[in-house]
């Protein structure tokens, strides 16, 4: 019985086919300075005995994005030193007072270059948001023009998905404390929403009025 050549040779490799196998990255965004908080940088509430933004990273690494990227402003010194962000690469934004788009310009421009297929993007201020749903999300990836959103009764939110082909284009639409949001309106019929609803509740710290939901 001669063998089968083919099936001899240690050398030959399979091809890992990104959309089933894809690098999907972790985004948060944590730079605001809680103006409506009273100054209290959000990124350092405490939740669940931790600092909110220990919180957000184990979410993103919890619902399978990795590696995680921080992007901090307010008081960034302090979080460095008290928050657990070993294995993150921390961008600071030195323009976080500019709003939302600056950080997500920021960490947008610390992930090009990398070997990422996409990004899920996380705000440090909606505890409510699980690993479920950064999982459910995540899995909506299909090529790096991917994008998703998780929606809660049919009403987008957070967190997204932004395949890296489409990054230059979110970055430059980016302003003020939009976000992607004039991106997302412009391109809705692209995207894939994912209902979250019943694994998340999208509320966010903006308010003393809010701060009930810290656990």
């Amino acid at each position: 019985m001669t063998s089968n050549p083919h099936h001899s040779s240690p050398s030959v490799n399979p091809i890992v086919n990104p959309a089933t196998n894809p690098t999907v990255a972790g985004l948060l965004l944590a730079a605001g300075g809680g103006r409506r908080l009273g100054g209290r940088p959000k990124a350092l509430l405490e939740h669940r005995g931790g600092l909110l933004v220990d919180h957000a990273v184990r979410t993103l690494r919890d619902g399978g994005c990795g590696p995680v990227h921080v992007v901090l402003g307010a008081a960034a010194d302090e979080v460095r030193a008290r928050a657990e962000l070993s294995g993150c690469t921390v961008t600071v934004n030195p323009e976080w007072t500019e709003g939302m788009g600056s950080s997500l310009r920021a960490g947008l421009g610390a992930l090009a270059g990398t070997e990422a297929d996409a990004v899920v993007v996380l705000l440090v201020d909606q505890p409510g948001i699980g690993a479920g749903a950064v999982a459910r999300v995540r899995s909506a990836y299909r090529s790096r023009t991917s994008l998703a959103a998780a929606s809660y009764e049919g009403e987008r939110g957070h967190p997204v998905l932004f395949g890296a082909g489409l990054w230059a284009d979110i970055a430059a639409g980016a302003v003020g404390d939009q976000g992607a949001r004039a991106y997302l309106r412009a391109h809705r019929d692209a995207i894939t929403l994912v209902e979250c609803s019943d694994v998340a509740q999208a509320y966010d710290i903006d308010t003393a009025e809010d701060l009930f939901h810290l656990e």
